[in-house]
């Protein structure tokens, strides 16, 4: 199943069609944050779309003043190259939390699309945690536990950075500003992991993009526990970073972290008129977060009843006569 999306390649083009429709261009959607919320994963599920082009790393401009001083001109040139009507998209999830950010993306172009992915504040903590953790085992670098952060002489420990990244009230309320809320679209990180084709319709309308995300790209990977993506007749994981287990968590320093929590997410639900299930459940066993975000998948996702029809199909067919139904990818 070929990606048939147009390309600025020169194989396929003329240097006289490269040069007249083919242009790196300041994004017109930008990915937010939040951090360990599914950033990646967004960005790699929207650069199915055909209509897509996405920056493949992170480009800081917007949060660090030495790339800032770079200037327009050189952000330009870290975009993709894209023909007319299709949508360049970078993220970069610091941006959330810089007190520069929004200032100088609404001053580069405040009809900016913004994206914002969320996911439970607490996991997010801990998946925070986690990323450090990985990092510092790898380097062979002691570490500490988690509980030694979050807890500082019995009271939570508010100053830790990972937990001043999930209070999104305080973050949100720096956008909303200067972006009414009808250019700002919340992602519900942990639905994006369980039901991804349901979120991805609901990015798509914003971004006034046709539906072509199919039920076809996605398939449930037993191994890894979450969706992983199928495109141009390949099947790809997000990095193995992405699905880490957590480490247990003390279950009263994690009743304390969803206490400080609780009127901030209030505070957040009523800044973007939605609500979420957030500390619903306090688990101190090791989980697996899947592609930065949730961990389960639901039975009732389309994606989940087309690839629970194709593994029927598979299994009729011991002789390999039939062939698994793929729509096609536009």
């Amino acid at each position: 199943m070929a990606d048939t999306r147009p390309t600025c390649d020169t194989n396929q083009l003329t240097l006289l069609l490269l040069y007249t429709f083919c242009l790196r261009q300041v994004p017109q959607t930008i990915i937010i944050g939040v951090r360990k919320g599914g950033t990646r994963a967004l960005l790699e599920m929207l650069n199915l779309h055909p209509d897509v082009m996405v920056a493949k790393s992170e480009v800081h401009f917007f949060d660090w003043d030495a790339n800032y001083r770079k200037g327009l001109d050189w952000y330009r040139r870290q975009m993709p190259m894209s023909l007319p009507g299709q949508v360049t998209v970078e993220k970069t999830p610091g941006y959330f939390t810089s007190t520069q950010a929004p200032r100088r993306i609404h001053g580069m172009d405040g009809s900016t699309r913004l994206l914002l992915i969320v996911r439970d504040p607490a996991e997010r903590v801990i998946s925070d945690y986690t990323q450090v953790l990985y990092n510092r085992k790898e380097r062979h670098k002691a570490y500490r536990p988690v509980e030694e952060f979050l807890v500082r002489e019995g009271e939570l420990n508010s100053r830790y950075k990972a937990v001043q990244r999930s209070l999104y009230d305080v973050h949100i309320a720096a956008w909303l500003e200067l972006f009414p809320l009808r250019q700002i679209h919340i992602v519900d990180g942990d639905l994006l992991i369980a039901d991804p084709l349901r979120e991805l319709r609901q990015v798509e309308n914003f971004l006034q993009l046709p539906p072509r995300i199919r039920p076809a790209n996605f398939y449930f990977n037993q191994t890894k526990g979450f969706y992983c993506l199928r495109s141009g007749g390949l099947q790809r994981c997000l990095d193995p970073s992405k699905g880490r287990p957590h480490p247990p968590v003390d279950g009263v320093a994690l009743a304390q972290l969803c206490r400080y929590l609780r009127p901030h997410n209030a505070n957040f639900f009523r800044m973007v008129g939605r609500t979420f299930r957030w500390c619903a459940g306090q688990r101190a066993a090791p989980s697996v977060t899947g592609m930065g975000g949730g961990r389960h998948r639901t039975t009732s996702s389309p994606v989940f009843r087309h690839n629970r029809r194709q593994n029927a199909d598979k299994k009729k067919d011991r002789k390999g006569q039939l062939k698994a139904a793929i729509l096609p990818h536009c």
